[in-house]
């Protein structure tokens, strides 16, 4: 490759990862408000659940409405415009007086959240076949440093009025001008839309295996995100300043843990970092749930993320591996299994909430069981060598 191209390569790399990184500032900024945002409207757990339940459908259908206009539109354009309505919708949910407004929030959010999530993955695709080598770990360690500054701002800004919070669609804005990959960089796209029986042949029941795997992540992932904050907030009564210190140890080991993960899946395989990751997690989600205060809750938060952290790139690169043959084929998988994190998303918001609905801290209790699922479902996970 011409160093002119590496250049070329390495700038919308650089601006693909900022991406991930508003994704993950966005996301965590919103989620360290929830308790805020709970009493602003005097919601219950239901209530917030409800709240939940609908930003992970309507990001579900704003991902696959992603995947349907990236027949005709690139997936830098769909980028643009997903930031675009995250900006709005995150504005709206922070800042709005009325009821009403808020729903109307909620609702252009969830859609740009999924448009974002889909396309975001469209690009760095495009870009690992550019590259030829997997790169998808260092996008999903952007996203956690984008959430740990969310996590941050929200610590730093705790005693200003909830309407100030709005300021983080700034950023979103600003990033919607960023150098993604375009359409004619990434023809492979083009082709994969204009040939959908590309998909034919893929081996489908083990990448839904490793699907599962990815289920089960962002079930626990959702549930520590969306409920920790809540969670020391309501139940063990921690200073409103520090509610986002739930948040903030989680993504900071999940960061720690991704930087290491290549070495490690190298040097002892994916199998057995899932499965002690797995274990890891439980551990960590049990000292959540019997936590007789705040920072030792935190402590818990913080050994899952450095148990689970790892399970999502590994599911990307596994499926990716499993589609096997053609740029084409591995596109129509990356597109289709991004649509498990959803799943994962409403078992780990909803369930989690319903669950607690009386007492919250047994709501942990659901991802804390069903992480154990990783250690059966890790060999899914082997690559054709065994490692």
């Amino acid at each position: 490759m011409a160093p002119h191209d590496q250049r070329v390569l390495a700038r919308h790399r650089l601006a693909v990862a900022a991406a991930f990184a508003t994704q993950g500032f966005v996301f965590i900024g919103l989620t360290t408000r929830l308790p805020d945002l709970k009493d602003r409207w005097d919601l219950t757990e239901l209530g917030v659940s409800g709240v939940l339940l609908g930003i992970v459908l309507l990001a579900g259908a704003g991902s696959v409405l992603a995947e349907k206009l990236s027949a005709r539109a690139s997936s830098a354009s769909l980028l643009r415009i997903g930031l675009v309505l995250v900006a709005v919708g995150s504005a709206l949910m922070l800042a709005s007086p009325a009821w009403l407004a808020f729903l109307a929030g909620v609702g252009v959010y969830g859609v740009g959240l999924g448009v974002v999530d889909a396309t975001t993955n469209m690009q760095a695709v495009a870009l690992e076949h550019r590259y030829g080598r997997p790169i998808l770990p260092s996008f999903h360690g952007g996203w956690t440093f984008g959430g740990l500054l969310g996590a941050g701002v929200t610590l730093a800004t705790a005693d200003l009025d909830l309407a100030w919070a709005a300021a983080i669609a700034v950023v979103p804005v600003l990033m919607s001008a960023g150098a993604f990959l375009p359409r004619t960089a990434t023809a492979s796209e083009d082709r994969a839309a204009a040939h959908p029986d590309a998909a034919l042949g893929i081996p489908w029941r083990p990448i839904l295996m490793v699907g599962l795997g990815m289920v089960v992540f962002y079930m626990v992932d959702t549930a520590a995100q969306t409920w920790g904050a809540v969670y020391v907030d309501e139940v063990l009564d921690a200073p409103s300043r520090f509610v986002a210190l739930a948040t903030l140890p989680y993504l900071l080991a999940s960061l720690v843990v991704r930087l290491a993960g290549d070495r490690l899946v190298q040097k002892y395989g994916a199998p057995p970092v899932l499965r002690i990751g797995a274990v890891v997690a439980c551990c960590g989600l049990a000292v959540v749930t019997f936590a007789p205060t705040w920072p030792i809750a935190v402590l818990g938060f913080t050994i899952v993320g450095t148990g689970i952290s790892v399970v999502a790139p590994l599911s990307f690169s596994a499926a990716a591996r499993l589609a096997g043959g053609s740029t084409e084929r591995v596109d129509a998988v990356i597109a289709r299994f991004n649509q498990f994190n959803y799943v994962g998303g409403l078992l780990g918001a909803v369930l989690t909430g319903v669950v607690g609905k009386d007492q919250l801290r047994f709501g942990f209790v659901v991802p804390m069981v069903l992480v154990l699922a990783l250690i059966p479902l890790a060999r899914w996970f082997s690559p054709p060598d065994g490692r």
